[in-house]
């Protein structure tokens, strides 16, 4: 079940939530460093997220699922957001280059049917980001932040996830090594956690990120050939019937 959207809203406003959208961010763009003249799409809530490629990518969009809710981006501008529903993006075959997909697939009830149209969205070559809590990770048990909401994942199983929806895992990344607590003190330090985490406890991570390209053959299945069987019908009065029906020749050629 999504997180609220205003929930979401207030969470990012907050020193805590900024602090976790700066290192989330940054570890974004270490994975997506050049994604010039390319179209970028953002589901479930990215916004936080998108905002460094503005000025980079072709173009910029997101799609909130409808029972999280709404909310306008970015402030200035004209809105770049649209609400739908995450099993029918309202959106052409193909149409897109990367997607990154925030707060989504941990809530999401749809699982199979939304990554399904992810990857009918992605253009050859595509590639998906997916940010999912991690469930070793302290920050899916803090459920004061939406992290702490929806099914956690570990590495393999979110790989498992992507492969059985048709997608290769190419990188990891990890993030949130910080506590998950409002210490204006300790979210100062919030760096060196970071930098610390990466090097030594990287399975101790708030969140897990896979990139993943699309799998372009995996939608191919070779039809099952039916197996042939012999088919036995039974005769009135069993088997002691069927010999009697028997007809032997004579030595002089007559049936007897």
């Amino acid at each position: 079940m999504y997180t609220d959207i205003v929930d979401l809203r207030e969470f990012y406003e907050s020193g805590l939530g900024q602090v976790a959208r700066r290192m989330i961010r940054r570890r974004i763009r270490t994975l997506w460093p050049d994604v010039r003249g390319q179209i970028v799409l953002g589901i479930g809530y990215a916004t936080p997220y998108l905002r460094p490629f503005r000025d980079e990518a072709d173009r910029v969009l997101a799609v909130m699922p409808a029972s999280q809710g709404v909310s306008y981006w970015p402030r200035e501008g004209p809105g770049m957001v649209a609400l739908g529903d995450e099993a029918e993006l309202p959106l052409a075959d193909m149409s897109v280059d990367r997607v990154l997909l925030v707060h989504g697939l941990e809530g999401t009830e749809q699982l199979r049917p939304m990554m399904r149209e992810i990857w009918r969205v992605l253009a050859g070559g595509g590639r998906v980001l997916v940010v999912v809590p991690n469930r070793r990770g302290l920050w899916a048990r803090a459920d004061w932040t939406p992290f702490g909401h929806g099914f956690p994942y570990s590495g393999s199983q979110l790989k498992q996830v992507l492969r059985d929806t048709m997608f290769v895992p190419e990188r990891t990344g990890h993030a949130l090594f910080i506590p998950p607590l409002r210490s204006r003190f300790l979210l100062s330090t919030a760096p060196a956690w970071e930098e610390a985490g990466e090097r030594w406890f990287k399975a101790f991570a708030g969140v897990t990120m896979i990139e993943a390209s699309k799998q372009i053959f995996a939608g191919v299945a070779r039809k099952a050939q039916p197996v042939r069987r012999r088919l036995i019908v039974p005769l009135p009065g069993g088997a002691a019937a069927a010999r009697r029906q028997v007809i032997l020749p004579s030595k002089d050629g007559s049936a007897e």
